[in-house]
């Protein structure tokens, strides 16, 4: 990873994780936590600190605070570093203070929520990193089913850009959208009239089909699984008319290559469906 750090990330809306959080606590900790119960006096209390056991970028520090807050709100959560800072190894990231059977019971859910966080925002930087500011890093919509709020600010966090939150948001026209809709042109048409003040996005898999979404003057045209020349043709042939997106099979070592085509924007799945967790872990202090 390079040494610059994005932009800091809009704060998150904690109505966006809240109830997310309760419902993974609640999954969790069930009627108690009989371990904690059994072993620790509720008297007891502890310090710990959340260090980084690999280098990474950091999202959901306010997430992993509201699941200690939740499981008792005399719990002392501070960050020591920002959503969307790196990282090294053996930094620590944040302190906690409090009641010993809530850092405990807290720990494994605090946790699942930073580590998949940071997984995502350090999987966006290394995507951004790779493109070298010559190509617009977009998310998708491949996302944990109810967790693509956190997902898509994680992202932010890596310094990515996001793409439509849903699908209610802007138009992608795909394959089986202009299928049923018999054909490029007719669906654009369609699209426009439904909701004229959305962006149209058509998916071309075939210069073929770039000719039709240039002529039915789609605002984006999506090149998806094209070869390199195709894509180079394609960006000629769009000249500006609009925006040029690369989807499909993107990946670190090809994307100092795609750079070279012209295109405008790069949409990569794999930021947040495949990003592995980030290895953070809750130390306790000596008391």
């Amino acid at each position: 990873m390079t040494s610059a750090d994005p932009p800091a990330p809009q704060a998150l809306d904690p109505a966006a994780y809240r109830d997310l959080v309760a419902r993974a606590l609640a999954e969790d900790i069930g009627p108690g936590d009989v371990t904690t119960r059994a072993t620790v006096a509720p008297d007891s209390a502890a310090t710990a600190v959340l260090v980084a056991k690999q280098a990474c970028v950091i999202a959901g520090l306010d997430v992993a605070g509201e699941v200690f807050a939740q499981v008792d709100p005399r719990v002392v959560f501070t960050a020591r570093r920002a959503d969307g800072s790196r990282c090294q190894t053996g930094e620590i990231i944040a302190r906690v203070e409090g009641p010993a059977a809530a850092l405990l019971t807290a720990e494994r859910t605090a946790l699942n929520f930073l580590q998949h966080l940071s997984g995502i925002a350090t999987a966006a930087r290394r995507f951004v990193d790779a493109a070298g500011g010559r190509l617009v890093v977009l998310d998708t919509r491949k996302t944990v089913p109810t967790l693509r709020a956190l997902a898509k600010y994680a992202v932010r966090c890596g310094g990515a850009t996001n793409h439509r939150a849903g699908l209610y948001d802007a138009i992608l026209i795909k394959d089986n959208h202009i299928r049923h809709a018999g054909g490029i042109g007719p669906a654009v048409a369609r699209a426009r009239a439904a909701a004229p003040a959305l962006s149209v996005e058509v998916e071309a898999q075939s210069l073929g089909d770039v000719d039709a979404a240039i002529a039915a003057g789609a605002d984006v045209i999506m090149l998806d699984n094209l070869t390199d020349d195709e894509m180079r043709e394609a960006v000629r042939r769009i000249a500006g008319r609009a925006r040029v997106e690369i989807s499909g099979s993107v990946t670190l070592d090809r994307l100092p290559a795609l750079a070279d085509l012209g295109a405008d924007c790069v949409s990569v799945g794999a930021i947040t469906h495949s990003a592995p967790a980030m290895d953070i872990s809750l130390e306790f202090e000596p008391s």
